[in-house]
């Protein structure tokens, strides 16, 4: 099962179509292909699936769920919170 995480947008690459993501603090790169033109910039919160931004999120709700997650983090051992948090960095846009 794949739980989307809610990541800021810090960078914007137009030439690529690649954002820079930050989630929980792990920087990670995500395809912009599946966004309307322009719809995502920086600052704004996004979902991710298998490394492209699926859609938009208010901060309202990114921040409801980031706190929800970190609550759940917080039962975790160390093992288990690196794992969660870098579950997703192999995706397929990775190197490409």
């Amino acid at each position: 099962m794949c739980l989307s995480i809610p990541s800021k947008v810090t960078k914007i690459d137009k030439e690529t179509n690649m954002a820079t993501v930050d989630t929980m603090g792990v920087s990670r790169e995500a395809a912009l292909d599946l966004m309307e033109d322009g719809d995502v910039k920086i600052g704004d919160y996004v979902l991710l699936h298998i490394g492209f931004v699926m859609n938009k999120i208010d901060e309202e709700d990114a921040m409801a769920s980031l706190d929800t997650y970190k609550e759940i983090i917080s039962l975790m051992d160390e093992e288990e919170r690196q794992k969660a948090i870098l579950e997703d960095n192999e995706s397929p846009t990775k190197g490409a």
